[in-house]
């Protein structure tokens, strides 16, 4: 299996941290973002360049359109989903799309790794959006996310090359 793109809203927290490990491990990477480059501290930063503006300031037509235009979602948190990520996944449900939520305050790093590779091992996306609460929600998922994730396309990436 190889995912071929990843994509987010690009908003502060683990949309952010998808961008930032698609970039680093280089996985090609975009998805939509409210009208305006829009995040919750400003204008989102130029180094996200692949991704495409509504026609709306409102967060919830980025949602949908990612979630829409991606194979399967992703969404992680610490604690139970309530605002845009539990939209996301309504969203993942109204449209028929798979999708998967890895409390990662209930299981440990090595289980939420496990957890997403068998999920993607299953559903073999080639887009896969990954979505979650912001900084302001939660201030260190952030990093949370950006490890797990890490870890999850590194092995996908040795997988794909063994």
């Amino acid at each position: 299996m190889k995912l071929s793109r990843i994509i987010s809203g690009a908003q502060t927290g683990v949309d952010r941290a998808a961008l930032d490990v698609a970039l680093e491990v280089g996985i090609p990477c975009g998805g939509w973002v409210p009208q305006g480059r829009l995040d919750e501290c400003g204008i989102i930063p130029p180094q996200y360049s692949n991704l495409q503006e509504t026609d709306s300031p409102q967060p919830e037509l980025r949602t949908e359109l990612n979630v829409r235009d991606a194979d399967a979602t992703l969404i992680l948190s610490h604690g139970p989903l309530r605002g845009g990520s539990q939209y996301t996944a309504e969203k993942a449900v109204e449209l028929g799309r798979p999708h998967l939520h890895v409390d990662m305050a209930t299981i440990s790093h090595a289980e939420a790794v496990a957890q997403i590779l068998a999920w993607l091992a299953e559903i073999k996306p080639t887009v896969l959006n990954i979505a979650g609460p912001r900084h302001s929600v939660d201030p260190t998922i952030y990093a949370h996310a950006k490890t797990i994730l890490k870890a999850v396309l590194l092995q996908l990436n040795s997988a794909i090359t063994a």
